[in-house]
């Protein structure tokens, strides 16, 4: 594939709204048919489509697994509803068969045949954005207006802040607001933070003068002056200790960065880029950052979105963490299934390696097939921290909630979107056992991914 980013979508007009008719366009999106990766947006007609096989000239596609008419798919504004219209091989909704129908306000994933679509309230920035791909990034509509904040910063300042989680893609974004400067053509200068040695930080980012201290035989460029022209990118910016920050200060109010040992400062023309996975004004209230270095480089910000809220790049990604595997692997879309249910605590980053992962573990099996048992049972799978304020026996101390005070189903769905379906983190936000969870779960009706077993059917290892 050439280095110029390919963008995948197949997008058609619907009478219920559109790009130009500011109505959200409820549908599918299509990500996986046929042992590849897609970008499809499927409008529905109405509030309602049908899900069938396609003949090679509609916007489905030839499954030979998937019936003519296989599933009917409704959406009310809040819950999307499967029916299967009596298909040979079922339909699937978060890896559980449907059993006549079922709807959900959280579902993700519907599999017809081996075609895998995601549930869409709005496909509008699919059908304008599509998914953009090139050797080595695979970028979806929210990453794309991410990177579009970063150019638009460019032009107006000189500073830019980043946040979001580790993994998510923060320096992609630093160097699109590299690019699109002034600046672009000069160097880009990435170092992050968090690996610079204690007391290391001011020579390493300032430089210094023979003789500066013990040791300095000759003179030091330091990363600041290194960037002169260009941009600097700190990752991990609330690392740095409070002098440090101080210096920092000054050379992005001074345009003057002085080394350690010098007696007269440096002018330097640069742009400066900081990240950061913490909340900075939280660190500036427990005093661990500096508050007028906060209002200097804390605006204009943009946020990497985590990689759970951008699952349409997902069987993007898997093919891409394979290129680096000498031998070439077909890949289960069971397997991709399974990732597009995982929450991918470390994003893109984590994804990639277990992609990798699960390639090594399938050539040892001498299996020529990525499928969901070559995946890691932790991988994508949120970690469980604990809490060694809370004594061991702590959940005997709190008896079990009475009927009277049981959540009813739209604070069920309410806490599976804030923890992302996970059912332990759901229980504790409802004050609730897993187990009562479950029970409630079961009588809502309510399809959750991550309370199921992956189980591969017989009928489907084919």
């Amino acid at each position: 594939m050439a280095n110029q980013p390919v963008t995948l979508r197949d997008s058609v007009s619907s009478k219920a709204g559109g790009e130009g008719s500011g109505l959200p366009v409820p549908g599918l999106l299509l990500v996986f048919a046929q042992g590849s990766p897609r970008c499809t947006a499927i409008p529905m007609t109405g509030n309602a489509l049908e899900v069938g096989r396609g003949d090679g000239k509609s916007l489905f596609p030839a499954d030979p697994r998937m019936s003519r008419r296989h599933a009917s798919v409704a959406f009310d504004g809040e819950r999307f509803r499967v029916s299967d219209l009596g298909s040979q091989n079922g339909c699937y909704v978060d890896g559980v068969r449907v059993a006549g129908s079922t709807s959900s306000a959280v579902a993700k994933v519907l599999r017809t045949g081996d075609s895998l679509f995601l549930f869409c309230a709005d496909l509008r920035p699919y059908q304008k954005l599509g998914v953009r791909v090139t050797d080595d990034r695979v970028v979806g509509p929210l990453l794309q207006e991410a990177l579009m904040q970063a150019a638009r910063a460019a032009q107006y300042g000189r500073t830019l802040h980043i946040t979001g989680d580790s993994g998510s893609g923060k320096e992609g974004i630093a160097r699109a607001f590299h690019s699109a400067g002034q600046r672009g053509s000069g160097p880009f200068v990435a170092i992050n933070c968090a690996t610079i040695a204690p007391g290391v930080a001011e020579r390493l980012l300032f430089g210094a003068r023979r003789g500066a201290f013990s040791g300095a035989v000759a003179d030091s460029e330091g990363l600041i002056q290194s960037a002169d022209g260009g941009t600097l990118f700190l990752d991990e910016v609330a690392e740095l200790d409070l002098a440090v920050q101080a210096k920092l200060l000054r050379v992005i109010e001074t345009k003057e960065v002085l080394s350690m040992g010098a007696l007269r400062p440096r002018l330097v023309n640069l742009s400066i880029c900081t990240a950061s996975h913490r909340n900075l004004r939280q660190e500036v209230s427990s005093s661990r950052f500096r508050e007028d270095l906060y209002f200097r480089i804390g605006s204009p910000s943009v946020t990497v979105p985590h990689l759970r809220q951008r699952l349409e790049e997902i069987p993007w990604l898997i093919q891409l963490g394979l290129r680096a595997i000498p031998q070439e692997l077909s890949v289960h879309p069971l397997f991709v299934e399974q990732c597009l249910l995982r929450v991918w605590p470390g994003n893109v980053r984590e994804l990639l390696a277990e992609a990798r992962a699960a390639a090594h573990e399938a050539l040892g099996r001498e299996s020529s097939r990525l499928e969901p048992s070559h995946l890691s049972t932790h991988a994508g799978q949120p970690i469980e921290r604990r809490d060694d304020s809370t004594p061991p026996c702590a959940v005997l101390l709190h008896p079990p909630i009475s009927r009277k005070e049981q959540p009813d189903r739209l604070q069920v769905e309410e806490a599976l979107r804030r923890s992302d379906g996970n059912i332990s983190a759901t229980a504790r936000l409802l004050g609730l056992h897993r187990t009562q969870l479950k029970r409630l779960l079961a009588k809502f009706g309510v399809q959750v991914s991550s309370s199921r077993a992956d189980v591969l059917d017989e009928d489907e290892e084919s």
